[in-house]
């Protein structure tokens, strides 16, 4: 995770940032407090990177990079504002002790890649480029298949479709149909029957944008039949106000980076 010391909303590269509308920093970094407190309590290994000056947008830690097994497939941002965080956080998985390859195709890190089970969900549409669908199933040893998306406020993979049990299976998702062409839909629903299938209105306040391990679902208080169907479905949930961060276009799971690192 990032600390949005430096969060604003100074240019607008996706529908939901309005630089005309002034940000609040403080309340920004109380609702990321929270959230960070909030996995803490639920005994994940939360670890930080440092905020650099000029990069109001590395908060969001889902897309500077994905790691499966140890290896960090770096991003390259498509918008020149966001370029230098895929450099930032490819020195910090150095660090760590990862092994790092440096992309060579468009990819913004876990806001379109994401991996359920042995397979990889790919996003494309707005951000991602399809050419890095290939890199990542070369770099990460995993089956990709690439969803795309056509609206956009739905811009990246997990604002429009969320991770609910990593192991995978058919129940194991989450997601909009409308964020996405006829053909992705249907490869959805072959591969998760069971799928829960979230409304306009829950999709609307970033409800997908959320993050579970399997167990718990940390989720967007405000995406309320999303949460019900969770907890129906036997997954423990626990709600979280990210609404000024969402000003941003970014909510829960947009701040969370997962570190899969080697067996």
């Amino acid at each position: 995770m990032c600390r949005p010391d430096h969060f604003t909303v100074s240019y607008r590269i996706n529908p939901w940032m309005r630089p005309d509308q002034p940000t609040d920093n403080a309340l920004a970094l109380r609702q990321w407090s929270n959230l960070h407190a909030a996995y803490r309590d639920l005994g994940f290994d939360v670890r930080l990177i440092d905020p650099l000056p000029g990069l109001p947008d590395m908060v969001y830690a889902a897309n500077g990079g994905t790691v499966v097994d140890g290896i960090a497939l770096t991003a390259r941002f498509r918008y020149a504002e966001r370029a230098a965080e895929g450099p930032a956080y490819a020195a910090w998985f150095r660090a760590a002790g990862l092994a790092v390859h440096e992309a060579d195709a468009v990819n913004e890190g876990e806001g379109d890649l994401l991996l359920v089970g042995d397979t990889i969900y790919a996003g494309s549409g707005f951000r991602t480029d399809p050419a890095a669908h290939a890199e990542a199933a070369r770099v990460l040893g995993r089956e990709v298949v690439g969803l795309r998306l056509v609206d956009p406020r739905y811009y990246h993979l997990d604002t429009a479709f969320a991770v609910l049990d990593p192991a995978g299976g058919p129940g194991s998702v989450a997601y909009l149909p409308a964020a996405f062409d006829d053909a992705s839909q249907e490869e959805l629903r072959f591969r998760f029957p069971d799928a829960v299938i979230v409304s306009e209105e829950d999709a609307a306040v970033l409800g997908l944008n959320c993050f579970s391990d399997g167990h718990t679902v940390v989720h967007a208080p405000q995406a309320e039949k999303f949460a019900a169907d969770l907890a129906e479905r036997g997954f423990g949930t626990v709600g979280v106000d990210t609404g000024e961060l969402r000003r941003g276009g970014g909510g829960i799971k947009c701040c969370t980076l997962e570190l899969r690192e080697a067996p």
